[in-house]
């Protein structure tokens, strides 16, 4: 099957590199994005041109695909879901869930000169880097890509119910299972409330496992792709 991989925020198709191998060996097509205006040179790009290119991925695939977000991305991996419900198998999200309809798609730091640069390791401290060393902090900032304006303020828009059809993983990295479903059941993510088929795995990393966990990341997905 093809795994359809979308890295979150500051991140180009890259961020896969050690887990592409991994999934390789396990008998899939792992399919690592560079989304428009992260990492293209796209500095005008809009969130509507980053669903265009998970959606191209999608329908590339020779059956159906489970498509993977992670972070921020988990909205754009929902959206191929509500686009593209036939063609989806599995949507996996790692480590964040989908924004609801009318919601904006990422603005959680500020824009600077029509992007949004990555804020430095401050507002991570804690669970979500624990796992990361100075030098692997160094890499990540290094080469963040600034998200350009129109993709952190782009207006997420759902519209096909049948999304919900769509089985769904969730990536449990900085959080736990039983806090997720807390979460959920508490009525904080009403588009995860709303699938009918909804399961949680654990991986004991930080909000950043395709960096720190690459082969157990890629055993999980494997897993999650071969689910009936």
């Amino acid at each position: 099957m093809d795994i359809v991989l979308v890295a979150g925020l500051w991140l180009d198709g890259s961020a896969w590199k050690e887990v592409v191998p991994a999934i390789e060996e396990l008998g899939h097509r792992p399919v690592p994005l560079t989304l428009p205006g992260q990492g293209d040179g796209a500095s005008s790009a809009t969130l509507d041109d980053q669903v265009a290119a998970v959606l191209a991925a999608v329908d590339a695939a020779p059956g159906k695909a489970m498509v993977v977000g992670h972070s921020a991305a988990c909205t754009l991996a929902w959206l191929a879901a509500d686009r593209r419900p036939e063609r989806v198998a599995r949507v996996a999200l790692i480590g964040g869930v989908p924004t609801v309809d009318g919601g904006t798609y990422a603005s959680f730091f500020e824009i600077s000169d029509g992007v949004m640069p990555f804020p430095g390791w401050g507002p991570f401290e804690g669970p979500d880097s624990a796992d990361l060393d100075e030098e692997a902090k160094r890499r990540f900032a290094s080469a963040a890509i600034p998200v350009p304006e129109g993709v952190a303020r782009g207006v997420v828009r759902l519209t096909d119910d049948r999304r919900f059809d769509v089985p769904v993983v969730l990536v449990c990295p900085e959080f736990t299972p039983a806090q997720a479903r807390k979460w959920i059941e508490g009525g904080d993510v009403p588009e995860l409330a709303g699938a009918k088929h909804l399961d949680y795995v654990d991986i004991d990393s930080g909000h950043w496992p395709m960096l720190s966990r690459p082969v157990e990341l890629a055993r999980l997905l494997a897993e999650a792709a071969a689910r009936e």
